[in-house]
């Protein structure tokens, strides 16, 4: 059991972290209110999740202008893609 554990990783406990990475790890990009309407939480509460996933480089932004609006765009990075598909394998080992 302490084998399985070991391998959760603690980026990912959270639901709204678990949304985000699990909508970054199907789609190439997604902007930031498409993330907020997605996972139904507030302006405040997705960006203190998205900091923390940038600070652990799994996630990374681009910032781009659409029809003169600034457009903040999200991808998971290798790293975080290799992060969450270890967490997402114990999980499932878990519920064997």
């Amino acid at each position: 059991m302490k084998e399985l554990l070991k391998d959760l990783n603690k980026a990912f406990e959270n639901r709204v972290r678990l949304g985000i990475m699990s909508a970054l790890m199907v789609n190439d990009h997604l902007d930031f209110n498409t993330l907020k309407n997605l996972l139904g939480v507030t302006d405040g509460n997705l960006a203190s999740h998205l900091r923390s996933l940038e600070k652990s480089e799994y996630i990374t932004y681009t910032k781009v202008f659409l029809d003169r609006k600034p457009n903040t765009r999200y991808s998971a990075t290798s790293k975080g893609r290799e992060a969450f598909t270890k967490h997402i394998k114990a999980i499932e080992q878990l519920l064997k």
